[in-house]
């Protein structure tokens, strides 16, 4: 017999543990072996990457991270079109929120790919603990390097919350999440601080789009809030003195 509620059955997180894992691992070690053993392997390769001015990876970074970007909003307006009950017209909660934790998984590896890729590039000279540790770059940017990477890890912080929420319980599990509005304020701030493509008229309109959709869709879900509780407030109201609410419905 299915003890849980409706609500929580919305929710259900459709990607086991294991499989978050072993996605992620499978895009690092991947990526790991495209920055290391190809250009080995290929020497016509290793030519056009690792020549006197090799831009493929630093190209190949560049737009991964635009990829990562573009999935994190998408999951955030997923997110929201949850919980503002926008999503329960189209595609239904359940899809909704399938979607979303798929859309969460697949950013997070292609920001693991942007990161890991630029090991290869031979003019910033990354290595592989300066990637995974946050401010520890000293070639280029390190603070707003630095500050893409703290918030790769609140946004991983956040799509790891899906598998602890039935011991952390539903609000603290949404409190992690709104967490992630940092983790999209960081991305956006690292891209167009530390991006060589900000300058570009497709790149402000990506970040200009993005960013004013989902404010809207947050000043939405705000004021649906307050109107909600307010409906609330007042049936409640009702039920505890209906003689009152009758008189003054009459006076009115």
């Amino acid at each position: 017999m299915n003890t849980k509620m409706p609500e929580q059955a919305e929710y259900e997180s459709t990607i086991g543990l294991q499989t978050f894992v072993t996605v992620l691992l499978a895009i690092s070690v991947g990526t790991l072996a495209a920055v290391v053993i190809l250009p080995t392997w290929m020497p016509n390769l290793a030519n056009s990457l690792l020549g006197r001015d090799p831009k493929a990876f630093w190209f190949l970074s560049r737009s991964s991270s635009f990829v990562a970007m573009g999935l994190l909003w998408l999951s955030m307006a997923l997110g929201l079109t949850i919980t503002n009950k926008m999503a329960r017209i189209w595609p239904g909660a359940p899809a909704a929120f399938a979607i979303h934790e798929y859309v969460s998984l697949l950013g997070l590896a292609f920001a693991i790919f942007h990161a890991l890729i630029l090991m290869g590039d031979h003019y910033i000279k990354f290595t592989l603990a300066q990637i995974l540790v946050p401010f520890s770059t000293v070639g280029y940017k390190p603070l707003l390097v630095g500050l893409g990477q703290v918030g790769f890890y609140v946004w991983l912080l956040v799509a790891l919350s899906f598998y602890v929420r039935s011991h952390i319980g539903a609000k603290t599990w949404r409190v992690i999440h709104y967490i992630s509005f940092i983790s999209y304020g960081i991305a956006l701030y690292h891209g167009i601080t530390s991006g060589t493509d900000t300058k570009m008229l497709w790149a402000q309109n990506f970040y200009w789009i993005s960013s004013a959709s989902l404010l809207f869709l947050l000043i939405y879900r705000i004021i649906n809030s307050i109107i909600t509780n307010a409906n609330k407030n007042s049936a409640r109201a009702v039920a505890v003195n209906p003689a009152q609410a009758r008189e003054s419905s009459v006076s009115n």
